[in-house]
């Protein structure tokens, strides 16, 4: 022993600087309502529920890795709006084999909307005024998020919103329980 240390005295002590992040139980309890409605408001009812659950296996993969600061209800917005993305794509190169299901469902969708004439009218919307929509008032993002998921500026995330919602109070005609 030369020098009168041994070779682990030697090295710098370096701190960890990890810090923890929440359980990413708590990640999915907290905003899996709110990504499964950006989810149905994108994607067809079965088509949603796949992307809800590719959008948290992706997450789970990268979330060790999120910084502690992030934004977490925005990412998760993001990675499920490029898992509707990828859905669309991957539909429009599946075939369809029969134009009607030999049956009916065993179950009633338990997941089902609960006013399927608003669910219609949103999905007549054109793709961006849809997607501005759901993320603006299913997701809660702001419209800076929102330009910044799908492109373009806050001014016109925000003339999307507007005539988005616009369409649908002349579309859709909520009845009057009176």
């Amino acid at each position: 022993m030369r020098g009168g240390r041994s070779g682990s005295q030697n090295r710098t002590c370096v701190r960890c600087r990890c810090v923890s992040l929440p359980p990413f139980e708590s990640v999915v309890a907290e905003h899996g309502a709110t990504v499964l409605r950006v989810c149905r408001a994108l994607l067809r009812p079965a088509d949603a529920e796949d992307a809800w659950s590719e959008t948290f296996l992706a997450a789970l993969r990268a979330y060790p890795r999120l910084r502690p600061d992030s934004n977490v209800r925005g990412w998760l917005i993001t990675i499920a709006h490029r898992k509707a993305i990828d859905s669309h794509r991957s539909r429009q190169r599946t075939p369809v084999p029969v134009a009607e299901l030999p049956h009916e469902p065993a179950a009633s969708d338990v997941h089902q909307l609960p006013d399927p004439e608003l669910e219609a009218a949103v999905r007549a919307l054109p793709d961006k005024q849809r997607q501005v929509v759901a993320y603006r008032y299913l997701a809660d993002l702001s419209y800076a998020d929102i330009a910044e998921l799908i492109g373009g500026t806050e001014t016109a995330a925000r003339r999307s919103a507007a005539d988005g919602i616009a369409t649908l109070r002349k579309t859709y005609v909520l009845e009057d329980p009176e």
